[in-house]
């Protein structure tokens, strides 16, 4: 629209149209939201390889969970993600089972998750993550939803920095995901 047309249009028409343009234009493709998503389990998963076997589900501080409780947690809230996004289905998740305290058990189901991701999440229609979903912590959108597990994710991440610091391991670089 040229600056002449736009100066005869009244100021609520202008609103629309830039109203429009915005909600219209995706900031992230599914396909970026994929990519994204698996660069920081990616970094997490390598976090968790960093441990020192004893100290995976072993250390903690000042009374938090081991970092292998955290990636459990961080599994669950992605396969909760990935199971609503492709069914539709968000009922409330059992998470009252013990998961195993093995790094094996852990990284296997963490690959075959990546896996899932993968060949799950481009086939969400993508209307989908538009809609209000009710969720077990409340109800949003199903973007605001799978963003709130990133965000869940590199915070526990964080904690995984702490620890290994602690330990006297140098973390990976966070930025290389």
């Amino acid at each position: 629209m040229n600056e002449v047309a736009q100066n005869e249009m009244p100021q609520n028409e202008m609103a629309q149209i830039r109203a429009v343009t915005v909600t219209e234009t995706a900031v992230l493709t599914p396909a970026d939201l994929l990519a994204h998503w698996q660069g920081h389990r990616r970094l997490t998963r390598r976090i968790i390889e960093q441990f020192p076997d004893d100290q995976l589900f072993g250390f903690t501080l000042g009374g938090m969970r081991s970092f292998g409780m955290l990636g459990w947690e961080l599994y669950s809230v992605s396969a909760y993600m990935l199971g609503g996004l492709t069914t539709n289905i968000w009922g409330e998740p059992k998470w009252d089972a013990q998961p195993p305290q093995e790094r094996a058990a852990l990284l296997s189901a963490w690959d075959d998750l990546t896996r899932r991701l993968d060949a799950g999440l481009p086939a969400v229609p993508p209307q989908r993550y538009h809609e209000d979903k009710p969720l077990f912590w409340g109800t949003m959108p199903a973007h605001a939803a799978v963003m709130y597990a990133v965000d869940n994710e590199i915070h526990h991440r964080g904690q995984g920095y702490v620890y290994l610091r602690a330990l006297n391991v140098e973390p990976v670089a966070f930025w290389e995901r």
